[in-house]
C-alpha cells in the first residue's frame, strides 16, 4: 500500500517533532518523512498518518515516539571522525589537566558509539601512565536504537578503516569463527563510558560536576538559529571554567549569541 501525507499532516509531525527534539524539518523533507514512517504504519495496520500521529499522541509510554524519532533520524558516525578534535584533546586538553589526572567529558550525540569510543582511545593513547587517571566519559543520544548498539561496543571490520591496527589491537577483541569479521571493545574501554539517553531539549541534564569538554557535533545542523543558541548556552553552564566546547565541522556558531571564546574552527572554550 502507498501512503501520501498531507500538508495538515506534515505540519502536525513537523510541530511535534520540533517541540520534542529541536529538529527542524524544511518543507522539502515532507516526501522523507513519508517514506520513513510509512513502514511502521503497515507494521500497526494503520492506513493514514492522522491515526498514526494519534497514536503517537496517545501512547503514555512514549514508547512510540521514541519510534518515531528512531526512523527519521540520520546516525552517521565514524572512528576518528574529524580527528583535529582528537588531536587538540591529546595534545592541548591532556597536557592541561595532568597535574589533577581527571577528565569529565560528555559526548552529547553520541549515535552508534565510534565518538566516545574514539575519546577513550584518545585518552589512553594520549597519556603515560592511564592507570593513574580518572577517565570519564557520558554519551548520550535520543534515539534508543543507536543506544543499544553503542552500548553493545560490537563493531564489522568496516567502520576500523581509520584507526591504526596497533591502537585496534589495544582497545578491541578479534571475532573468531563465526564471528570472524567483528570486533568488540575491551573491558578498560567500555569502563569510563556511560551511555544514558538524553533529550538535548529538556531545560536540564543529570549532570551534577562541571565538565571539563563537551562534543556536540554534527547535531546543531538539524537545528534552527534560536534552538541553537539555547542549547550553546546550556552547554555552557555545564562546563568547568576553561572547558571546552567541539561542534562538527559543518557547523558554526557565528550568528549565534553565546558567552565561548573561539579558539580554532569548530572548537570555544568558556571564559575564567
Amino acid at each position: 500500500m502507498e501512503y501520501s501525507i498531507t500538508a495538515e499532516e506534515f505540519q502536525q509531525f513537523r510541530t511535534l517533532i520540533y517541540h520534542e527534539s529541536g529538529i527542524s524539518l524544511s518543507e522539502q523533507k515532507k516526501s522523507l518523512l513519508a517514506s520513513r514512517l510509512s513502514k511502521r504504519l503497515r507494521d500497526l495496520d494503520l492506513t493514514t498518518f492522522s491515526e498514526y500521529y494519534s497514536t503517537v499522541m496517545e501512547d503514555r509510554t512514549r514508547e512510540e515516539f521514541t519510534r518515531l524519532l528512531d526512523l527519521i533520524s540520520t546516525n552517521k558516525t565514524d572512528f576518528f571522525r574529524e580527528p583535529k578534535h582528537f588531536d587538540f584533546l591529546r595534545d592541548r586538553i591532556l597536557p592541561e589537566l595532568d597535574s589533577v589526572k581527571r577528565i569529565r567529558i560528555w559526548s552529547s550525540a553520541c549515535s552508534t558509539g565510534e565518538e566516545p569510543y574514539t575519546i577513550a582511545m584518545t585518552l589512553y593513547e594520549g597519556v603515560r601512565d592511564p592507570e593513574r587517571w580518572d577517565f570519564k566519559i557520558l554519551a548520550s543520544d535520543l534515539s534508543t536504537r543507536v543506544l543499544a548498539k553503542a552500548s553493545s561496543g560490537i563493531y564489522d571490520n568496516d567502520r576500523f578503516r581509520d584507526v591504526p591496527p596497533d591502537v585496534m589491537k589495544r582497545h578491541f577483541l578479534r571475532g573468531r569463527g563465526e564471528q570472524e569479521g567483528v570486533f568488540k571493545v575491551k573491558p578498560h574501554l567500555a569502563s569510563v563510558i556511560k551511555f544514558r539517553r538524553l533529550n538535548l531539549m529538556d531545560d536540564q541534564f543529570p549532570i551534577k560536576n562541571p565538565l571539563d569538554l563537551i562534543f556536540c557535533r554534527n547535531v546543531m545542523i538539524y537545528f534552527d538559529r534560536p534552538t541553537q543558541e539555547t542549547l550553546v548556552n546550556k552547554f555552557h553552564r555545564y562546563l568547568k571554567p576553561g572547558g571546552y566546547l567541539f561542534i562538527g565541522h559543518s557547523e558554526s556558531l557565528q550568528w549565534v549569541t553565546h558567552p565561548f571564546k573561539s579558539i580554532a574552527p569548530t572548537i570555544y572554550q568558556k571564559e575564567g
